[in-house]
């Protein structure tokens, strides 16, 4: 459990955006270093020591580490072996793109105290927001069907905004 921790701790230590479960799972799990239930056990116990913490947006949730984290990894992160960094690095290069796109592009909805649902869409790169949405519907399957939609029309809603205020 305690190479599972540092694994995680190492991955997030490498990108400068979190991860979120599905991509940390997909490594983990399709280099059959451990399995799911395993995998879930040791996220929630470097969530609950502060070791990670953890953002959820709709059925996402993303981690990323703390200080706590941070001041770990550097610590003890030559107790991974040089082969599962290889792999973590590799898988990083690989797929650098997808993962950043992938949490980079948040959507997610909630009631109101008005009764109405407040849509809020964002776009993020690292810790700056390039654009950021809060847009208010009467229907649940409205601002559902939006939160849907954002990751593949956030890009083309990014380029005419820009045009119509440039």
């Amino acid at each position: 459990m305690t190479l599972y921790k540092l694994m995680i701790l190492y991955m997030l230590s490498r990108v400068n955006f979190p991860l979120n479960n599905n991509q940390i799972s997909e490594f983990m799990l399709s280099n059959n270093y451990t399995d799911y239930f395993t995998l879930q056990e040791v996220l929630n116990d470097l969530t609950e020591s502060n070791f990670i913490a953890a953002d959820v947006y709709r059925n996402t949730t993303q981690y990323h580490l703390t200080e706590e984290g941070t001041d770990t990894i550097a610590f003890f992160n030559t107790r991974i072996s040089n082969a599962i960094k290889d792999d973590i690095e590799q898988y990083l290069t690989d797929n650098k793109y997808e993962l950043k796109n992938e949490v980079g592009t948040i959507a997610d909805f909630y009631r109101s105290t008005n009764q109405d649902y407040i849509v809020h869409c964002q776009v993020k790169e690292g810790d700056s927001t390039l654009i950021e949405l809060s847009l208010s519907v009467p229907l649940e399957e409205q601002a559902n069907a939006m939160c849907s939609k954002w990751k593949d029309a956030s890009q083309e809603i990014y380029d005419f905004i820009m045009h119509k205020l440039m």
